[in-house]
């Protein structure tokens, strides 16, 4: 089975390939622009690396957010294409989820997350339970000291994972004191190859249904319903 793995829906730009069931090629690139213009070249030139043409692809997956309102678009935009028009399944993934896949060889709780601005970050705890990572508790967006005096709640270490974690490590180490572990090398940013283990746990969905996770209203609909509040 051919794979085709997406995520731009942050800073980073992921692509993978999986070819049955071992990936055969992986492209990260950090950048927070022109995601939009990178993201189809990056993948003719990974399938042309990897002498796979698209017309061999089985299925596609795709993060879906929550993250950057763009980003996320041009990843999902860019899968229901690629899928309608090779009329093969779609997959969707958090993007929390998928970095939180770091963390699978960790027994504590893991906490990723993304900047959100203004002190609010997007995030969710996950544990891992055998060989799947179950989430504990759901994705919000949410400012980063109201979540950390949530997570008081868990009398255990937690592990915080993201590629916005110096914004925020003095916080955490403050309110968590010794129960926070903070990874602060390369396993902050998400690898798009770790989807092909989430397949795993998912059902395909209908191409017309795939749509962005934004977790909050986009500035344009805030804006219009402040207008519309003052007519």
């Amino acid at each position: 089975m051919n794979i085709l793995a997406i995520d731009t829906s942050n800073d980073e730009l992921g692509i993978a390939i999986a070819k049955d069931d071992k990936i055969i090629g992986e492209l990260i690139t950090s950048s927070k622009q022109d995601h939009s213009t990178r993201l189809m070249p990056a993948i003719v030139d990974m399938m042309s690396r990897t002498n796979m043409n698209q017309t061999e692809l089985d299925a596609i997956i795709v993060t879906h957010g929550p993250g950057s309102y763009t980003g996320s678009r041009i990843g999902i935009t860019t899968a229901k294409t690629m899928a309608w028009a090779l009329n093969i399944p779609i997959y969707t993934v958090s993007s929390l989820a998928l970095l939180a896949m770091n963390g699978q060889l960790s027994s504590h709780y893991i906490c990723p997350f993304f900047n959100a601005r203004r002190g609010l970050v997007f995030t969710s705890l996950y544990k891992w339970e055998g060989t799947r990572l179950v989430e504990v508790e759901r994705e919000r967006n949410v400012l980063m000291d109201d979540w950390l005096d949530q997570l008081q709640d868990y009398d255990e270490p937690i592990l915080f994972i993201s590629p916005h974690v110096d914004m925020f490590e003095k916080n955490i180490n403050e309110k968590m004191k010794e129960r926070a572990i903070v990874i602060t090398d390369a396993l902050q940013r998400p690898f798009p190859s770790n989807m092909f283990t989430m397949l795993k746990w998912i059902n395909s969905v209908d191409v017309h249904q795939v749509a962005p996770n934004y977790l909050r209203r986009t500035e344009a609909e805030a804006n219009l319903e402040n207008k519309q509040k003052g007519e």
